[in-house]
């Protein structure tokens, strides 16, 4: 269920669209195959140990949120500079808004309850 391949981040890059909160951002196409999802931490953001970090962050916020996406989505998730200073579920509960924003969950989803998800 991951994007592996540069090629398939750049075409959700350059041809999906983009949508921003206040600690992610994400980027999303509508394609015919199953959902697939990918993560990017820039290296401006800071030094190895905090990107991975963050890398951690947005992976656990997409593994809660993933059940209740639409079917045939390529996501892409990247963490904004201020996200570094938060906690998981304050990320996890951004990226729950981005999603409803742009209508990406299914109608029947509950709401970003970080702890009936899982945690």
């Amino acid at each position: 269920m991951r994007l592996k391949n540069s090629w398939e981040f750049d075409a959700v890059f350059r041809a999906g669209r983009q949508s921003k909160g206040e600690l992610v951002r994400i980027c999303y196409l509508y394609r015919d195959t199953g959902t697939r999802v990918g993560v990017a931490v820039g290296k401006k953001i800071a030094n190895a140990v905090m990107r991975a970090r963050g890398r951690r962050m947005l992976r656990e916020s997409l593994r809660r949120i993933l059940p209740w996406t639409r079917d045939g989505l390529w996501i892409v998730a990247s963490l904004r500079e201020r996200a570094l200073r938060t906690d998981a579920a304050a990320v996890y509960r951004d990226m729950a808004g981005v999603f409803e924003r742009n209508e990406l969950l299914d109608p029947d989803w509950g709401g970003a309850n970080w702890l009936a998800d899982g945690g």
